[in-house]
């Protein structure tokens, strides 16, 4: 992946400020497919389902990338470089890609024999059980871990890493 850094020199390898932008983007592409799933699930086929879901996809992160493009743009006052753009591009692509596991969820529950608002929920518990993965991994990397019973932490569901 690559990064632009200042004198607009290419960095090749993934950066934290990257790692945390492709984090984000595979957030939002989960939330994103949850809600489709739960709004139009029972209400479509399956195969509107998945389409409408990719489609949405594929138009936010366009949208969001052209809408960073243009924003780069007015702060560096220049026009970005290709290179630039598809780092861009590449870096957000986990919001199209978050949705292949909830997607093959619900298809397999459709091939299975589900109706369409069963295999919409279970397309939706896999977008969930996704969503919870990218939680703890977001803590994990952010040292942060669970309280434990009797500590003198404040009650909080995670807490940072303080002396130990």
């Amino acid at each position: 992946m690559a990064g632009i850094a200042a004198g607009g020199e290419i960095q090749r390898g993934p950066t934290t400020k990257n790692l945390g932008r492709r984090r984000a983007a595979g957030i939002y592409g989960a939330i994103v497919t949850a809600a489709i799933l739960d709004t139009a699930g029972g209400h479509v086929s399956t195969t509107v389902l998945v389409v409408s879901v990719v489609v949405t996809l594929l138009v936010y992160w366009l949208a969001e990338e052209y809408a960073e493009v243009l924003g780069e743009q007015v702060e560096g006052g220049r026009l970005p470089s290709r290179a630039s753009i598809w780092g861009a591009l590449t870096a957000t692509w986990p919001m199209v890609t978050a949705s292949y596991a909830p997607l093959l969820a619900l298809v397999l529950a459709h091939l299975a024999g589900a109706s369409d608002l069963t295999a919409a929920n279970v397309g939706l518990a896999a977008a969930i059980v996704l969503l919870t993965v990218h939680g703890w991994l977001a803590g994990r990397a952010a040292q942060l871990h669970s309280c434990t019973a009797g500590s003198s932490s404040p009650p909080l569901p995670l807490r940072p890493r303080w002396g130990s």
